[in-house]
């Protein structure tokens, strides 16, 4: 048996830019079913909103997303903030999504289109643990973590 876990993210009204934004950076197919077309009446408010929607790409990059009922535009709910402050991050989010790759030139790919319009916590560069780590909050809001996998040796 095996399971995959998948980032769901929730948006008011915005979750399709976000996964064609996400299909940008990370290519893949892109999969959107509207409040519409499961049977909510098309000319009510609303219906056009994403109910289920995927990014899925053949290296394995993967999220979900929705458009929560109700008001549109705007955050989530309160979706907190992340910030750095004396070597340390601080954040009231309730989570992070992580990309890790095998090379500084594959994450550094992603990191160039991911960052556009972002809030970077934490510049891309090498760290202590890792040939390169950076932290960013993208335009939609959402906290991503990209990092190269080290290189760790059995003792």
């Amino acid at each position: 048996m095996s399971i995959k876990t998948t980032p769901h993210l929730n948006f008011r009204g915005e979750a399709r830019a976000a996964l064609e934004f996400y299909r940008s950076v990370f290519g893949g197919e892109v999969t959107i079913a509207t409040y519409g077309d499961l049977g909510m009446p098309k000319d009510l408010p609303g219906a056009d909103a994403v109910v289920f929607g995927q990014v899925e790409a053949a290296e394995g990059f993967r999220v979900m997303a929705y458009d929560i009922p109700g008001p549109s535009r705007g955050p989530a709910g309160d979706a907190g903030s992340t910030r750095r402050e004396n070597g340390t991050t601080i954040t009231t989010q309730p989570f992070f999504v992580s990309v890790r790759g095998e090379t500084f030139k594959e994450v550094e790919a992603y990191w160039e289109k991911l960052s556009a319009g972002s809030s970077i916590v934490e510049p891309l560069a090498a760290s202590a643990w890792s040939a390169g780590f950076g932290m960013l909050t993208d335009q939609f809001g959402v906290t991503w973590v990209l990092d190269v996998a080290a290189a760790h040796q059995a003792q």
